[in-house]
């Protein structure tokens, strides 16, 4: 498609920003979503082993939650780090290193020796996990136009769905294969090093940012030679130049937008991963709860169910509409209807004695996060902050995120003991609510360019020589 008049005054993000949805996004889509589909298989699997490993090592509570919670503790950690790197070094220099943790944290904890060394080794993992997390969303943001963003970061994020399956699957299937339960963990485990795998061959593939390279280093004549290649010549753009951004770390805690927008992004993730987290990895033993009289495979195909028919449809609803609904709004509703499913849980009789009301409650709990808070908290932290802190930002945010994760997890089986069911999902009602009303502080970033979201348009044109010593060409969109 060409814009007519507008070629001559065009620059390589607005190349970007307006460039029709094509098969180069899709790409994108997939190099980037495969990272979520390992990461949520490795983070998730762990449930279904626990009950296995809590069979054969007889771990207390304590043992047992701080390894179901040792690889988001981890992710905390890289997030931060991979975040930042990927902001000073490039997104790209970071791409396939986080991967290689992971396929090396997944392997090796197949053939832990002990509970301890497991432990040590799903922290290996949980830190290229954490490291995905901005980085992925990031680059996503990047490549993405206005009108789709929230689409296809949704659909990166929603690979989490297929992850999500994939652990349920494997683990009713090593079950009912009668393998010994050492060697049923062991390999659902060390499975998750293949998908890690084939996220390093994927991603050496992916060129870096454009918007990075053209607002970050002031590349912008070598970004479009970039980009024009991975999208075959389908966004040629040799912009005008653009001024070299680098932003100090400490602009997001200095300047009062950004540090309101961080508080927004890092506690609404935060207060949304408590909850979903404390309850995904721990639902195996909230369906003993429930039913204690059910076999392990019964509880295991519970799951199965509970994210085929719930979460599964929540992820493709969040990505469908997602950018027609507004990224904030949809966070919101989310949050609402997420959280009046966790109370109707803990207040109404009986729910936590008879399997269906209960499956239907705590399932619509699940559709509603993935159709809401579970997507958008990954979606708003990458386009609300400038092109030199954005994964700096991000990893803030998705790091904060996986420490209340890490919360949720250990503390599940404390709480449940103490307080019961009910008085465990109470507790994530009282999160949902203060999700909901922190998310008011953020802006709704549905339609609007990330330049614009994140300030960098003030910074835009400057004389071609002073940023890259010739003039470069006008844009072309096809």
């Amino acid at each position: 498609m060409e814009h007519e008049g507008r070629d001559a005054e065009a620059d390589l993000t607005r190349a970007l920003d307006e460039a029709p949805l094509d098969v180069f996004h899709l790409r994108a889509v997939l190099t980037a979503g495969m990272g979520f589909f390992t990461d949520a298989y490795d983070l998730f699997i762990i449930g279904a082993a626990l009950v296995l490993i809590k069979g054969e090592w007889h771990p207390g509570k304590a043992l047992l939650g701080l390894l179901g919670s040792t690889a988001l503790a981890a992710a905390f950690l890289g997030a931060f780090v991979f975040g930042r790197i990927a902001d000073r070094y490039g997104r790209k220099k970071v791409y396939g290193l986080e991967a290689g943790l992971m396929a090396a944290g997944a392997l090796l904890s197949a053939f832990a020796p002990n509970i301890l060394w497991l432990i040590a080794f799903r922290f290996v993992l949980g830190v290229g996990v954490g490291g995905d997390y901005p980085v992925s969303a990031v680059l996503m943001s990047e490549y993405a136009n206005i009108k789709d963003r929230g689409r296809l970061v949704g659909l990166v994020f929603s690979m989490q769905a297929l992850g999500l399956l994939a652990g349920p699957v494997v683990a009713l299937t090593l079950v009912n294969a009668g393998l010994s339960p050492d060697l049923a963990w062991r390999l659902m485990l060390g499975l998750g090093a293949i998908p890690a795998a084939a996220v390093i061959w994927f991603r050496r593939r992916l060129p870096e940012s454009p918007r990075f390279q053209a607002r970050v280093l002031g590349q912008a004549q070598h970004a479009a030679r970039e980009l024009e290649t991975f999208t075959g010549g389908q966004v040629r753009a040799g912009s005008r130049a653009l001024a070299a951004r680098r932003l100090p770390v400490a602009d997001l805690v200095r300047q009062p937008r950004m540090l309101l927008t961080l508080a927004g992004t890092a506690g609404t993730w935060f207060l949304f991963d408590y909850a979903y987290y404390g309850n995904s990895i721990s639902t195996p033993f909230i369906m003993k709860l429930v039913a204690p009289h059910a076999a392990l495979p019964q509880a295991m195909a519970w799951t199965l169910i509970i994210f085929a028919v719930f979460a599964l449809p929540g992820y493709i609803a969040a990505f469908t509409l997602v950018d027609r609904i507004g990224h904030r709004r949809l966070q919101l509703w989310g949050f609402a209807v997420m959280g009046l499913a966790f109370l109707a849980i803990a207040v109404l009789p009986g729910v936590t004695r008879h399997a269906l009301p209960f499956l239907l409650l705590y399932g619509a709990s699940y559709f509603f996060a993935e159709f809401g808070p579970n997507t958008t908290t990954f979606i708003l932290a990458s386009e609300l902050y400038p092109a030199s802190l954005r994964t700096t930002a991000h990893g803030i945010s998705s790091g904060v995120a996986k420490f209340g994760a890490f919360l949720g997890v250990f503390v599940f089986p404390l709480l449940s003991a103490q307080l019961g069911l009910n008085g465990t999902l109470f507790v994530a009602f009282l999160f949902s609510v203060a999700g909901f009303a922190l998310t008011l502080v953020l802006p709704e970033p549905s339609g609007r360019s990330i330049e614009e979201l994140g300030g960098d348009r003030e910074a835009e044109i400057v004389p071609a020589r002073q940023a890259e010593g010739r003039r470069s060409e006008p844009v072309a969109v096809r």
